[in-house]
């Protein structure tokens, strides 16, 4: 499924869409034009440490001097932008805020750590915002559904997430001490969405500060509401450009009358068979199909539908009856109906 990538990917994310777009823009601004400033944010820990340049975790642990860093680090704040969606922009800033702050105790005891047991004296690290992203992995493994895709040589599973960990491993190679910040960050998020010790409700951004900024800057950084239309991506074939067309406009005809399909429930009293309105279109046989519309007795059962799959739905925060509803207009598939749900 290819979908478009442009400014509407960034829907209810203005948080993401400003980490994307700022740090960014200062990273290759100090690489082409001003590299004199860079050494204003390098992660120092000698200069921290020694002359209590507290300054330095702020501007060595948010903007990347390296464009390597900066572009995968990008990648993976689009690839989360959908915790925000989730979430919200308070709670999602709570996180990142949380585990910035975090990661940076603990990348300073993993530097002390090191040097005793190894006796290696560690005086910088990688500059960017690397902690709070790696912490964003945490989330990502518990809370977003595995889907298989395909499979390489019939023993290797490619499954939604396989791409969001590839460019996990590129990030945690790209750096001879990156490895530090790496597990600061994962340690960090498992720290903040533990439900024992509670530092969500100790490291969280202040209502009145996110009236503020939602009164400033989200207006700025807001995208427009993504319309229907999708772009369509060049198969290998002319068959596999054709099924794309065939998916997507299947999904369209899906999304389109979901809200005529919820009246009709409420007024049934009960689910209602998806596939009956509208089946699939990779399910139809022949161009005619206008003419040659199955009959109630041609009707297959309704799709039945895993409780596994409602659980995994539920736990990420819908309720059981819109889960029931996407899983059945999705015909069971897990990935298209998570992404349904969130974008309605």
């Amino acid at each position: 499924m290819f979908t478009s990538t442009g400014s509407n990917g960034l829907y209810k994310a203005p948080l993401s869409k400003s980490l994307l777009l700022v740090p960014s823009a200062i990273s290759i601004l100090l690489t082409l034009l001003f590299q004199h400033y860079q050494k204003f944010f390098a992660y120092n820990l000698q200069a921290i440490k020694e002359d209590f340049q507290i300054w330095r975790l702020v501007c060595g642990r948010t903007i990347c001097l390296d464009l390597k860093d900066t572009f995968c680090s990008s990648l993976l704040i689009y690839n989360f932008r959908i915790f925000e969606r989730r979430y919200g922009s308070r709670k999602f800033s709570s996180f990142l805020l949380g585990a910035w702050m975090l990661s940076a105790l603990f990348d300073l005891l993993l530097v002390e750590i090191t040097q005793y047991i190894f006796g290696i004296t560690i005086n910088s690290l990688p500059s960017g915002f690397l902690g709070p992203v790696f912490a964003l992995f945490v989330p990502f493994y518990s809370s977003i559904p595995r889907v298989q895709v395909t499979q390489v040589l019939g023993h290797f599973s490619i499954t939604n997430k396989t791409l969001v960990y590839i460019l996990g491993l590129q990030l945690l190679t790209s750096g001879s001490y990156i490895w530090i910040l790496a597990l600061s960050g994962l340690v960090s998020g498992i720290c903040y969405n533990s439900s024992i010790l509670k530092v969500h409700r100790i490291l969280c951004v202040p209502s009145w500060v996110a009236k503020i900024f939602s009164w400033t800057l989200e207006p700025i950084f807001s995208s427009a509401e993504p319309t229907n239309e999708v772009r369509v991506g060049m198969g290998a074939t002319v068959d596999i450009q054709r099924q794309q067309r065939m998916e997507l406009l299947d999904r369209q005809i899906m999304m389109s009358q979901v809200a005529q399909m919820r009246r009709q429930r409420q007024q049934q009293g009960g689910m209602i068979n998806w596939n009956r309105l509208f089946p699939p279109l990779r399910h139809r046989h022949n161009a005619n199909y206008q003419d040659h519309r199955p009959t109630e007795q041609d009707t297959p059962p309704p799709t039945e539908v895993s409780e596994e799959q409602v659980a995994r739905l539920m736990e990420m925060g819908f309720s059981r009856g819109d889960a029931l509803e996407a899983l059945r207009a999705s015909n069971n598939d897990l990935n298209v109906a998570t992404n349904f749900l969130l974008q309605h």
